[in-house]
């Protein structure tokens, strides 16, 4: 099966030797000087420039609309799908490999990595605890717009506790252009109606944020069937200091982050 895993980075890193994985500089438009062997998002068709905004979703799109493989997927220079369960070591032999990839996609048509728990409070609660409320509030508008079956979804996936989180996924080619199809719809309908000067500093990724709400929603309202893997972080997580900023955010409501997407870090 020919599969490519887009690798989204905004600066030089170790890469994965596995040439299924194809590292992607993100916001290539922005940068006069990227590293040799790394595919810019800037040729083709592309939104490069709105990499400020959108994060690794501008890598998504780059794919959608200049990549032809069998599967295409999308993981993070320091975020993997990996091939252990448990206690997975952070390096390259935790990652999963093409044949381990194959047989995913021969169980089902689709990958995402294993739900985000959130516990003690719901995805919308936290994103509003988290986020400014302006990228939210202007998604239902715009999901406000959409066929019952995905008005209705969004709201349970917001009701949730857990979810698909990261943007991550593989998806044999013919999910992945109907997911990217309708993700990019409703982003760019999203947008439209955001004043992005009234974000600051990490929220002005907000497009980004806000696509890791949709996954689930697409998911869901069209009853796909997908195989849940773990994933492998490469770098220490401030695990204690995110739980304390999570229990802060739901008491005080204030937008304490623990940086964990990429796009400006």
């Amino acid at each position: 099966m020919d599969i490519k895993v887009l690798v989204a980075t905004h600066k030089p890193y170790q890469m994965p030797s596995d040439p299924v994985y194809l590292p992607i500089f993100v916001g290539s438009s922005l940068h006069s000087d990227l590293p040799a062997g790394f595919q810019r998002d800037n040729e083709g068709i592309n939104i490069s420039e709105k990499n400020p905004h959108y994060n690794e979703v501008t890598a998504i799109y780059w794919a959608s609309k200049n990549l032809q493989t069998e599967a295409i997927g999308l993981v993070h220079y320091r975020r993997y799908f990996s091939n252990r369960a448990f206690f997975p070591k952070k390096d390259f032999s935790s990652v999963l490999t093409r044949p381990q990839i194959e047989e995913l996609l021969s169980s089902a048509s689709i990958v995402v990595p294993k739900p985000r728990n959130y516990y003690i409070e719901t995805i919308e609660s936290h994103y509003r605890h988290s986020h400014s409320p302006i990228g939210i509030d202007a998604l239902y508008e715009v999901i406000g717009q959409q066929p019952v079956e995905y008005r209705a979804t969004f709201s349970r996936v917001m009701r949730s506790k857990s979810a698909h989180m990261f943007n991550m996924f593989i998806m044999r080619r013919e999910e992945f252009t109907a997911y990217s199809s309708w993700l990019f719809f409703v982003l760019f309908k999203t947008e439209e109606k955001i004043d992005f000067s009234k974000l600051k500093g990490n929220e002005r990724r907000v497009m980004g944020f806000l696509a890791e709400l949709l996954m689930d929603t697409w998911l869901f309202a069209n009853k796909k069937e997908y195989v849940e893997c773990p994933i492998v972080f490469m770098e220490s997580e401030h695990l204690i200091k995110k739980g304390r900023n999570l229990l802060l955010n739901k008491l005080t409501g204030n937008h304490t982050q623990i940086n964990t997407h990429i796009g400006t870090k």
